[in-house]
């Protein structure tokens, strides 16, 4: 092949031409995103029971659905909270890859076998089943400048003229609205009630029966009487549209004449749909919705298509009302893609310095450097291929292969350089020579570094797709790269290199070149002396190995770093049964102590919602930091500085957490695990052990900020029925729970038309009458058994026949795996990894608690757990991989071994690194290694491949092995060094994302050095070892070998030459 395109430069040209155009088509094509949609799918099921409590609501509703959720393929485990606002939601994960349309179709199905059996309350507000997608991708908010438009209008724009249209904006998976669209509030006075002798059932009855609309028919239509000229549809009035309509509504009309209406005995107005909800931004009241990603959609994309719909709609808001953007996860994205381009044009620029300072012939340098972008873009064509998209992962992978990519033309032009110089050939007979040489040694790197990468790419969960985006990246690019080296770069060389080693060099090369000669003088030197005391150097060896083995065990383990993504969250917990005033003083205060803080840029803060449940006493907060460059601090350094301020502030308890890496691998970094009542033992002893539990971690150096993510137990107000009472009094149970709940609980009614869309209708007892336990002697309701005088039903207070009396009960009961169960959830201590954290945790469950509890792991750690396991198989079918590819090239099983004793030079290298840096060992830990096996072994095969040649052309194996060792050591070390100091701008950076490009850089370099430094002077050893374990001598066995040249028999790539 290479001597084709060695004969026709044009051809090799129009091929390169080709590829580098294919790629800048499919950059248009490809997706942007900051990492590719690694968390697993999941689908949640929603329902309502107004007015319930917890208890109530799992027991009617979660539980019913609960138990029909079997049999669902590739499910990998499933959560469900039941609050005490009445509603459940049940959240079930799948599997890495499963359709998730599918898996919505399936439960969607099983929820349907459930629905039988469901309250008719909870039928008629309907059970939704959605695929849905943990973290937010932005949130977006309207503030209002008119002093007449205030936060509810807001939120009543937000819900009638924005969310329908956002939701349809492809690419966005669901919205959630901080607060609800206008309803026609209907607020009753049970006192006026009582004067009037009617109870609430009757004024629900008569709303329902009144505010209706009706399809008449029509006048004059077919079949008519011959003659009838004319046909009109018969229009009624249809369902009222203004307070005034309902307050007319007719309850009573008596013999005399008089009349009662709904105006008389309630108070009717528009309000939100449901209250406890607060949101600000910077303390200025707004109406906000986050929005969140469809599994699969490009965050870049969608975000755009949101603020374009977004400024589309602007002009038809009312005046004074704007719109804004306070969280928007994609600016990190954005600017962490556009630091590693930086990095990867940095990356360009220091590889073409090393080459030149090499090669010293600037025609020689700029070969591999036109390599570099035509592999590259061909990349791009092969991620296009494979339906990737470009994102941090799939950048690293490219900047890891620019080193790759320039080995293989680095490899051919110095041996071309080499020929050209030692020979006096012509450039085009000089490559030729140079192409038989290493033709079959540039094919041996490229098998060898793509059996490395592709195990990794079959790993399971979410740490396989990250895997995958690296592995498969830099294996296409490896296959450009070889393809190009044995195309493109020898067309090259013969057509535009020109000799120079007869021009005088300038001073800066002269120096060099001396230093390199004294280099290479000394190190023949040390390596004959090695060959000779073998055994010594092999015991130097085993000790590097069994120390690198040592301090891999020590290394933490971890998932992904965590990164400073330019936001904060926090999650705000006052004493339970506070109210929502209450909530909003805690955040005016803690606005007050951030606002202070020089980072922080905004605050927005909802009340009365958090990622641990609704309710008034609970709240969160998004913290916007400045921009990367304007600050000192990272978001790390600023959220433990929060937490120690925030502290102060008595009425409540504040966690600021970082958001997580991954969107969609739960809400917080650190750990998260479900501690279970598996035996069944109740609420109040699974309440005990997780205090047990708590108390254990608090005292535990590893672990911090372990905690519960729940809302703590509230009061309640127990309320039971004396039923003999009531049945003596006329009264059923129904009818006085049903007296109370129309009261006490927001009823839907039915619907009216308003701006142009149909809102609900609303009834509850006015705010006095629902202040205390107190309210209960106002409601009445009429009993079957009493009349009055007049003959009308008597009307009996329901607070004669309940009693009532104060409990605590948890205003949100959650359950894992159909178990009940507690969520806690919290970090490793600085200097610790979480895989240390979650050990310590598994301990306390299993030595301090009773018999009966388990835990599970859930979101980011359960991917940890599966991920850890299977890595190191994974590294171990590289090695074995790698081996029996070299085997089959070299036709030998000893060969490979000689190679792949090389590999804890290397780990030993990264692992160092990794921990002189405080890293830990988590998955861009573990694509450094599988990255520096690879090299390391490429090294080990140019040096052997070289020895092997020089020994089936007679020489002795000493001769052999010194010889190789002094020529590999050139493109050996300039290979090497072009790809330290093209991964050195990722152990450098800092901004967005940083932390990522640190942990892959750092042991890539550390990798490289031990393996390159230390493996030039071990790898002659090993082969002189292995050779001499095979019963070959050290200085030959004295017969003559026939002589060939340096022809390599095994590799010849041109059969047509004479052997």
């Amino acid at each position: 092949m290479p001597s084709f395109f060695i004969d026709r430069p044009i051809f090799a040209w129009v091929v390169a031409i080709l590829i580098s155009l294919g790629g800048v088509l499919a950059i248009l094509n490809l997706g942007v995103e900051s990492y590719p949609n690694i968390a697993p799918p999941s689908v949640t099921v929603s329902a309502t029971y107004p007015g319930a409590s917890a208890d109530t609501t799992e027991k009617a509703v979660t539980q019913v659905i609960e138990q029909q959720l079997t049999g669902i393929d590739h499910l990998l485990y499933f959560s469900s909270s039941s609050s005490a606002s009445g509603r459940a939601q049940i959240t079930l994960t799948f599997e890495t890859g499963t359709d998730p349309d599918i898996a919505q179709v399936q439960v969607q199905n099983k929820v349907a076998l459930a629905t039988p059996r469901l309250p008719s309350e909870v039928t008629q507000q309907g059970v939704v089943v959605a695929k849905a997608n943990a973290g937010f991708l932005m949130v977006v908010a309207l503030k209002s400048d008119n002093p007449n438009i205030d936060r509810d209008r807001l939120n009543d724009i937000v819900g009638s003229q924005v969310l329908d249209q956002i939701s349809r904006v492809p690419g966005v998976g669901s919205t959630q609205q901080f607060g609800s669209e206008y309803a026609m509030r209907i607020w009753l006075n049970p006192d006026k009630l009582q004067g009037y002798n009617l109870s609430a059932s009757q004024v629900f009855a008569a709303i329902k029966a009144q505010n209706v609309q009706f399809a008449a028919g029509s006048l004059g239509a077919d079949p008519a009487v011959p003659g009838q000229g004319l046909t009109a549809t018969v229009s009624t009035e249809g369902r009222f549209t203004t307070p005034e309509q309902f307050a007319a509504i007719i309850l009573r009309a008596n013999p005399d004449g008089t009349t009662v209406k709904l105006g008389d005995v309630a108070k009717i107005s528009f309000g939100p749909g449901n209250y406890g909800f607060d949101t600000t931004w910077d303390g200025k009241p707004i109406g906000a919705f986050a929005i969140q990603l469809l599994p699969g959609a490009n965050a870049l994309d969608v975000a755009t298509a949101v603020r374009a719909k977004m400024d589309q709609l602007a002009p038809s808001f009312p005046p004074g009302v704007s719109w804004f953007s306070p969280y928007d996860s994609t600016t990190f994205v954005r600017i962490s893609i556009d630091e590693v381009v930086h990095t990867l044009i940095e990356a360009i620029v220091l590889v073409f310095l090393v080459m030149w300072l090499f090669l010293q012939n600037i025609r020689a340098t700029i070969i591999p450097t036109l390599v570099i972008p035509v592999a590259l873009l061909g990349t791009f064509l092969g991620m296009l291929v494979l339906g990737f998209t470009i994102n941090q992962l799939t950048l690293f992978g490219m900047v890891l292969a620019i080193g790759i990519v320039v080995d293989d033309a680095i490899v051919v032009i110095e041996n071309v350089e080499r020929i050209m110089t030692e020979e006096n050939l012509s450039p085009k007979e000089a490559t030729r020579k140079a192409m038989g040489q290493i033709t079959g040694a540039i094919v041996a790197i490229t098998v060898v570094l793509a059996a490395v990468f592709v195990p990794s790419a079959l790993q399971p969960g979410a740490s396989g797709i990250i895997y995958k985006q690296f592995a498969l990246t830099i294996a296409v690019s490896m296959g450009f790269s070889a393809f190009l080296a044995l195309s493109f770069t020898p067309a090259l060389c013969a057509s535009f290199l020109q000799p120079e080693h007869h021009k005088k060099k300038n001073i800066v090369f002269r120096t060099f070149n001396r230093f390199f000669e004294w280099t290479t003088h000394t190190y023949t030197g040390h390596v004959g002396h090695a060959v000779k005391h073998a055994p010594r150097w092999m015991f130097v060896f085993v000790l590097v190995a069994v120390l690198a083995g040592f301090l891999y065990t020590r290394l933490p383990g971890s998932f992904l770093p965590e990164e400073d993504q330019g936001y904060a969250l926090s999650v705000v917990q006052l004493p339970p049964g506070a109210t929502k005033q209450r909530t909003g003083e805690v955040m005016a205060q803690m606005r007050a102590i951030l606002q202070k803080d020089p980072a922080v840029e905004g605050v927005l803060q909802v009340t009365g919602f958090s990622f641990i449940g609704s309710s008034e006493s609970a709240g969160m907060a998004f913290i916007k930091l400045k921009d990367w460059a304007k600050r000192k601090d990272t978001a790390m350094d600023f959220i433990q500085r929060a937490n120690r301020q925030l502290f102060q502030i008595r009425d409540a308890r504040i966690f600021v957490a970082n958001i997580p890496t991954v969107q969609g691998l739960g809400q917080f970094g650190g750990f998260d695990m479900y501690l279970q009542d598996r035996a069944g033992l109740g609420r109040d002893a699974l309440t005990q052990a997780r205090n047990t539990l708590l108390g254990k971690a608090a005292q535990d150096p590893v672990l911090t900020g372990v905690r519960p993510n729940a809302l703590e137990d509230s009061p309640q107000l127990q309320m039971d029925v004396d039923r003999v009472q009531a049945q003596s009094m006329g009264l059923s149970v129904s009818d006085v729970y049903n007296a109370v709940s129309l009261m006490l609980a927001p009823v839907y009614v039915n619907d009216f038309t308003y701006g142009g869309r149909v809102k609900r209708v609303i009834m509850q007892a006015d705010a006095p009458y629902r202040m205390s336990p107190d309210a209960l002697k106002h409601f009445y309701t009429p009993s079957t058994a009493q009349r009055n005088a007049d003959g009308t039903p008597a009307m009996i207070p329901i607070s004669n026949v309940v009693h009532t009396k104060w409990e605590m009960g948890s205003p949100a009961l959650t359950r894992y795996n159909g178990y009940s169960a507690v969520e806690i959830v919290g970090s490793p201590a600085p200097g610790h990894a979480s895989g240390e954290a979650m050990h310590e945790m598994e301990k306390i469950v299993g030595n301090d608690l009773p018999k009966g509890y388990g835990y599970d792991w859930t979101g980011q750690s359960y991917q940890e757990i599966l991920s850890g396991n299977a890595a190191t198989l994974l590294m171990v079918l590289s090695i074995f991989i790698v081996f029996l590819a070299l085997a089959a090239l070299y036709e030998s099983w000893s060969i490979p071994a000689s190679v792949l004793l090389v590999v804890p030079l290397g780990l030993l290298g990264v692992v160092v690194f990794t921990m002189l840096r405080g890293l830990s060992n988590d998955i861009y830990f573990k694509i450094g290694l599988v990255t520096v096996i690879g090299l390391a072994a490429k090294n080990a095969i140019l040096i052997v491949e070289f020895a092997v040649a020089e020994q089936q052309a007679g020489r002795t194996l000493r001769e052999a092995v010194v010889d190789a060792a002094r020529l590999r050591l050139r493109p050996i070390l300039m290979t090497s060094l072009a790809f330290i100091l093209g991964v050195f701008p990722l152990f450098i950076s800092t901004g967005a994302g940083a932390n990522s490009r640190h942990a892959i850089g750092t042991g890539v370099i550390g990798g490289m050095l031990f393996a390159t430094f230390l493996g030039v002077l071990l790898i002659p050893v090993f082969y002189v070892v292995v050779r001499r374990l095979l019963g070959d001598k050290l200085d030959g066995d004295g017969k003559p070998h026939p002589a060939a040249g340096t022809d390599m028999q095994s590799f010849d790539s041109d059969p047509r030459r004479g052997h």
